[in-house]
């Protein structure tokens, strides 16, 4: 196996450089390693107390006894550099996997706590399930659309834990509507509410399927100034009506949500998937310009971790 001490020097120099850009910023959850040294395939962020490790599946056959010391050797590293009990270092495998499974319990119990990002507060949780509840590469496009939201109506699409909302809120959004399918993260969401003191009578949730949500609003003549919306590169999960596929749903829901927009509307979408390819052809404006450069924050190396367009109406 390789030396460990070729992790653990990357790892010090990672975090000696990204904790001292961190406290300029303000930023007190973000990536300090990011799959820098190949023999060593993990993702590290700090949660302010705690660091979250993610192992990526690279298919290489070792024996589970082997694997383990490997993932205690990690560990290990992990905690002596950034001077956190071992007990603080939270470990998962990242498999190469399709639908909603980023999403689903990993068994373990997990306990949630509260960490700070833009003079907000949210809830995580590091053990339970797959992601943490706080997506940290979209750490910027959260403050864009703080930027945007004063005087506005926000809706928030495949909302996950809300956060996009909260910033919304935050940033002067006179009404929101959050939609999302899973009880356990519209749970989750009002918790993070009620954590930021937002008003639920003004800021809604909404259980649904966002294809019929979406259907409805528009048969509706509803509208919203604002609009968030990121998709799970898949889904077959069974609350749904049918499959989501975003390569090749991506133009309905875009078109959709085009049709709630006033002239002046806006609209945020983004996706995972590092195969996409926009179908601007089909698109029912040719006002498109990808902001993946300016969403991605600077302490995510893979810069492929997600991509980013800001869509007009007009």
């Amino acid at each position: 196996m390789t030396d460990i001490s070729i992790f653990f020097n990357r790892l010090q120099k990672n975090f000696r450089h990204w904790s001292k850009w961190a406290n300029r910023r303000g930023v007190s959850c973000y990536r300090v390693y990011d799959r820098d040294v190949p023999e060593f395939p993990v993702a590290l962020d700090l949660y302010e107390q705690k660091a979250h490790l993610q192992e990526f599946d690279t298919g290489w056959q070792i024996s589970e006894e082997e694997h383990e010391r490997w993932v205690e050797s990690v560990r290990t590293a992990a905690s002596e550099v950034l001077a956190l009990p071992l007990s603080s270092i939270y470990f998962k495998q990242r498999r190469r996997q399709r639908g909603l499974l980023q999403y689903e319990k990993t068994g373990a119990r997990g306990e949630d706590f509260i960490v700070h990002e833009g003079g907000h507060r949210f809830i995580v949780n590091l053990e339970e399930y797959l992601d943490t509840g706080l997506f940290l590469d979209h750490r910027n496009t959260r403050r864009m659309v703080q930027e945007k939201a004063a005087g506005r109506r926000f809706l928030n699409l495949f909302a996950y834990t809300g956060s996009f909302t909260v910033y919304a809120a935050v940033g002067g959004a006179i009404r929101s509507t959050t939609v999302d399918l899973s009880n356990t993260y519209q749970d989750w969401t009002r918790r993070n509410f009620e954590l930021n003191d937002m008003n639920l009578e003004q800021h809604e949730l909404v259980r649904a399927d966002v294809f019929g949500f979406l259907d409805d609003e528009v048969r509706r003549g509803e509208h919203y100034d604002l609009i968030v919306m990121d998709p799970p590169t898949f889904s077959n999960s069974k609350k749904m009506s049918g499959v989501l596929d975003v390569q090749r749903d991506h133009a309905r829901l875009i078109n959709q949500c085009l049709k709630l927009l006033p002239e002046s509307g806006e609209l945020f979408f983004s996706t995972n998937l590092r195969s996409f390819q926009l179908d601007e052809a089909t698109l029912a404006t040719k006002n498109i310009r990808e902001i993946s450069n300016q969403t991605v924050p600077e302490d995510f190396r893979n810069k492929k971790i997600h991509r980013c367009w800001l869509i007009r109406k007009r």
